[in-house]
């Protein structure tokens, strides 16, 4: 079912992942290997294919767990981009990148309390069966 709670959460992490596509444009760590871009693509195709694996809730987990650790290293790869950007008065709006993955990392964290509730619902309801 589409329309569970959960659905809205893995939806927002996907979201999350679409704007670090659209800011994290700039971001060069390797010379010519987009890193973001390509986490970002790949982040975006397992919170899909989290969106519509509703009827196997474990591999929903799964998936969900995966995407979680992609952000996460999504988050030390930008700290480390931070950390050797030069700043001052010339760049000073930098440091929004890493707050997508951590949105994400929050959002999916929920997705899977609610899916591990409804998880528990369902294992109640074939105990009475």
């Amino acid at each position: 079912m589409l329309q569970r709670i959960q659905t809205i959460w893995v939806f927002l992490a996907v979201l999350a992942a679409v704007f670090l596509f659209i800011t994290g444009q700039d971001v060069a760590i390797i010379s010519n290997i987009p890193v973001i871009n390509i986490a970002c693509i790949v982040l975006v195709l397992v919170g899909l294919l989290s969106l519509f694996n509703y009827k196997n809730r474990k591999r929903q987990i799964l998936l969900n767990n995966i995407s979680i650790f992609i952000n996460a290293l999504l988050i030390g790869v930008l700290a480390y981009w931070l950390l050797n950007l030069s700043g001052g008065i010339q760049f000073p709006e930098k440091g929004i990148e890493p707050v997508f993955p951590l949105i994400a990392i929050v959002c999916l964290l929920i997705a899977n309390v609610y899916i591990r509730r409804d998880e528990r619902l369902v294992k109640s309801v074939d105990r009475l069966r």
